[in-house]
């Protein structure tokens, strides 16, 4: 809860990246709060107070799952909700004139991003999910110690600075500093 809270104040899209690494957290342990509780939040060395509103954000979590059909694959609607949001934004950028440096960004992932899209098929997705996917897929290859390509090491470069640019004008539109 704490770490999900400071990165969706500090960078949405590693925030993204988060609820979504808990999703299958949460679907390793069957979505079983108590499991959850004494396995994985345990590990913590959190206090009790923070160990209960832990358990406790996290039982939600799996209520949410639950009650969402989530179970076995998908995001929760409110990660999807952000996701959403995002989207909005980065449309907002693209079409302002003030931002040329995040459209030059844009550009620069976008032949990445096509082939992402044509490679996993998720080409009704939004393009920022794919961005997503692509970033979460390397960071569990890294956890596995499996390779990354020199192709997929550029779009990672390219996709990274994108999201980055764009949680930076996320926080500053949030923060009312932002102009379109």
């Amino acid at each position: 809860m704490k770490i999900a809270k400071e990165l969706k104040d500090t960078n949405i899209a590693e925030y993204l990246l988060y609820m979504w690494q808990l999703e299958d957290t949460l679907r390793a342990y069957g979505c079983d709060a108590e499991r959850v509780e004494r396995e994985y939040v345990s590990q913590f060395g959190l206090s009790a107070e923070e160990r209960r509103a832990e358990a406790r954000w996290l039982s939600d979590l799996c209520y949410m799952m639950r009650e969402e059909g989530k179970l076995q694959s998908g995001h929760l609607q409110m990660n999807i909700g952000t996701l959403s949001l995002m989207t909005d934004l980065h449309l907002e950028l693209l079409e302002s004139p003030k931002h040329p440096y995040y459209s030059a960004a844009y550009y620069k992932a976008l032949p990445f991003i096509v082939e992402l899209r044509t490679r996993s098929g998720h080409t009704d997705a939004p393009e920022l999910e794919n961005c997503l996917e692509c970033l979460y897929g390397v960071m569990l290859l890294r956890l596995q110690k499996k390779p990354i390509s020199t192709e997929t090491q550029e779009a990672v470069t390219h996709i990274s600075k994108l999201l980055a640019m764009l949680a930076d004008a996320w926080r500053k539109e949030r923060d009312g500093d932002l102009e379109l």
